[in-house]
């Protein structure tokens, strides 16, 4: 087999969920940070890989795949052990359910954070408004997600699975906001046992790097050379928070984008 390709990017949740199943099934991959992310290019094998101009991609033995959940689904087909997905139609339902609410709804919310934090597009009373929203969206979304983890140690019960995988990387970046579940809750308890396992322990630092460089890396889509894709729950977050003047701004500056095709 020819050496696993993954268009990432550090800071993006979705690529992290892939780097995490990644590396519990033991499979090594060269990670790659297009340079042509959010240009609107559409000339490169970034592009090629994926038309949405979107990380994650995946290129094995020449064939390329892209979204989370399918890339996802691929590993657990071609490599079927360690397992993720638990057995049994119900408990992998559950975790089905897991992932996309953790795909849309808390992707949505934590992007959403990122885009007042990092690319400073509200400020004043409209950040404030926002990220009151933010957090009592969280809030939600992790009070939905205890519910799910209830007593037990991981959300497929007694193994790290699935639904870990798609949890991870939205609770950990909700922690780097300060937004993390209540200490010593079982939330809380889930994510410090989370981040000692190898594949997130790693996953997670290269999150921390990049987090740490946003300041300077900013301004590339500030300025418009670069655009932020607005799309979906994204969108809706943004417009239903009070934030609709951050998009017909960032449309003014063209520093935002809509989704492939149309873009």
């Amino acid at each position: 087999m020819n050496p696993v390709l993954l268009y990432d990017h550090p800071l993006s949740s979705y690529a992290q969920k892939v780097k995490i199943a990644l590396r519990e099934k033991g499979l090594a991959f060269e990670a790659v940070l297009p340079d042509d992310f959010g240009t609107g290019r559409r000339d490169t094998a970034f592009v090629a890989a994926n038309p949405r101009g979107e990380v994650p991609a995946l290129v094995v033995d020449g064939a390329a795949l892209f979204d989370s959940t399918i890339i996802l689904e691929y590993l657990e087909d071609r490599w079927p052990q360690p397992a993720l997905m638990p057995a049994g139609p119900l408990a992998r339902a559950r975790a089905r359910q897991i992932e996309e609410i953790c795909d849309t709804q808390y992707e949505a919310v934590n992007w959403g954070v990122g885009e007042i934090l990092w690319f400073g597009r509200a400020t004043g009373a409209l950040a404030d408004r926002l990220n009151a929203v933010a957090a009592r969206d969280t809030a939600t979304l992790q009070a939905w997600l205890a519910g799910r983890l209830g007593g037990a140690e991981w959300f497929g019960g007694q193994a790290f699975g699935w639904a870990d995988v798609a949890v991870a990387p939205m609770v950990n970046r909700s922690v780097h906001y300060g937004l993390g579940p209540a200490p010593g809750s079982p939330l809380d308890l889930w994510h410090r046992r989370v981040r000692l396992r190898p594949s997130v322990a790693g996953t997670f630092r290269e999150f921390d790097a990049a987090a740490a460089r946003m300041a300077e890396a900013a301004t590339l889509y500030t300025t418009g050379g670069r655009r932020r894709e607005y799309r979906d729950h994204r969108l809706e977050w943004m417009i239903r928070s009070g934030g609709i003047e951050v998009v017909t701004d960032g449309l003014a500056a063209d520093n935002i984008r809509f989704s492939w095709p149309g873009e």
